[in-house]
């Protein structure tokens, strides 16, 4: 009898630890639990759906359930949701949505791939209206688009300064509506230092996004005799906001329920704990995506990090492990980018706050140079911070926010990090140069310099 192999989740990690560990076992027997209808597709790209840049919801999709049956062998059960995990008897009880069934289903080895789950706070009246939104996954996407399709919105609040939050404001720009953006922080983009986040606050308000900083959200409002789906106000501690739609971006935890309830071990942020080969503390149970753990290569410490590069990566490792090979995880940077109306932001590493919590003492080099040589017609600009060790000058995080593709030159602080440069090597580093792409100094050069004369 084949040994059996369970996955929970059917997104990127999930998915690509199955097909992996297909690669390496064709004679492995692998289940797919996927509580959608949808398995490999791209979250990320449901803000530009919503802005009309992504055609259809399809576009979204990388492979279909039956992809994966016919060219993979593996048995993909959409709309299955796994309710419990029992160790001791190695089964999982299985909801099977759309038959109104449950059973429960025996497996030799398990990887928990169930990602993240959005923040929405049970104490707020109202979260659950018809009128507010989340965008973490298809079925939120499609919700989305119906709720567009009925009725356009004039007046759009987004709650949260974080990636999603950004890129959903400026999606509903795109649609012509009146957008408004709320933040409990007191700068828009934590993962950033306040001096750069408040470069990307002032290209929102450039754009026509109206930015409320340091407010709390309270209650959503339905609107007078308009029930439950009809709009409402957004109220805060600083007063009330009309809204036609609002979309939650208040960033995500790891979906850890079931491997806690199940005794699994669990890690930094509610994340489950792994080796480097994405076991779990758990015989025979692994884990990999937004839901699992990370090693920090910087502080040296575990995090959680929900990114779709990382998912993919964990589930690779996962996969070829569980196909019977031999692959470890390296760890994360948190290197991330975007795209904020037409503004490029790049960060990875530790910011200076991190840095200071991580135990480090550090000097900052932050240089504001353009993107191509100054005497070109339309040079650009770029704001660039480098985060660096006192004393060894060691290379700690950088962050960037500019126009013209510029975010991109963060991969070459990705790459510094990755190989624990110091500024001294950073500045040596042979870099292209034409006057069209960069000046003479690249600015992450240029930053360098600046640092080095800190420290």
């Amino acid at each position: 009898m084949a040994s059996r192999l369970v996955v929970i989740g059917g997104d990127a990690a999930g998915m690509s630890a199955a097909t992996n560990a297909r690669r390496g076992n064709p004679n492995l027997e692998i289940v797919v639990l996927e509580q959608s209808e949808w398995v490999s597709y791209s979250a990320c790209g449901i803000p530009y759906l919503a802005g009309g840049a992504v055609p259809g919801l399809d576009d979204l999709v990388v492979r279909s359930p039956d992809e994966f049956r016919a060219k993979h062998h593996i048995d993909v059960r959409t709309s299955h949701r796994a309710r419990a995990i029992d160790l001791d008897q190695r089964r999982i009880e299985i909801r099977a949505v759309a038959r109104e069934r449950t059973f429960w289903l025996s497996f030799d080895q398990l990887l928990i791939a169930t990602g993240a789950t959005p923040f929405r706070p049970d104490d707020v009246p109202g979260i659950d209206a018809d009128w507010v939104y989340g965008v973490q996954t298809l079925d939120d996407a499609q919700r989305l688009l119906g709720g567009l399709a009925s009725a356009p919105p004039r007046d759009v609040v987004v709650i949260g300064g974080g990636y999603i939050g950004l890129e959903m404001a400026e999606a509903f720009i795109e649609r012509g509506a009146r957008v408004t953006l709320i933040d409990r922080a007191d700068h828009v983009m934590g993962t950033l230092d306040p001096e750069l986040a408040d470069r990307v606050h002032d290209a929102l308000t450039a754009k026509g996004v109206t930015v409320r900083l340091g407010e709390e959200l309270r209650a959503l409002e339905p609107a007078s005799g308009g029930g439950e789906s009809g709009g409402g106000n957004v109220v805060t501690d600083r007063g009330a906001v009309p809204a036609d739609l609002v979309v939650l971006g208040m960033g995500v935890r790891p979906n850890t329920d079931l491997a806690r309830e199940a005794g699994v071990p669990l890690s930094a942020r509610g994340a489950i704990a792994v080796d480097r080969r994405q076991r779990t503390g758990s015989d025979g149970v692994w884990a990999a995506g937004d839901c699992a753990a990370v090693h920090h290569r910087v502080s040296q410490q575990p995090t959680h990090v929900a990114l779709g590069t990382v998912a993919n990566k964990t589930g690779r490792v996962a996969g070829i492990n569980l196909g019977g090979g031999y692959a470890t995880f390296k760890g994360v940077l948190g290197t991330a980018i975007t795209k904020v109306c037409e503004v490029g932001i790049g960060r990875t590493g530790l910011t200076s706050r991190e840095a200071e919590e991580a135990g480090f003492e550090s000097v900052v080099g932050a240089a504001d140079t353009t993107v191509q040589a100054g005497y070109m017609r339309a040079p650009g600009f770029a704001h660039v911070r480098l985060v660096c060790e006192q004393g060894t000058g060691r290379l700690l995080g950088g962050q960037i926010v500019g126009t013209q593709g510029v975010a991109k030159h963060i991969d070459t602080v990705a790459t510094a990090l990755w190989t624990d440069l110091t500024c001294h090597d950073l500045i040596d580093l042979d870099l292209s140069y034409a006057p069209p792409f960069s000046s003479v100094w690249d600015p992450v050069q240029q930053a360098a310099r600046v640092a080095l004369r800190a420290l």
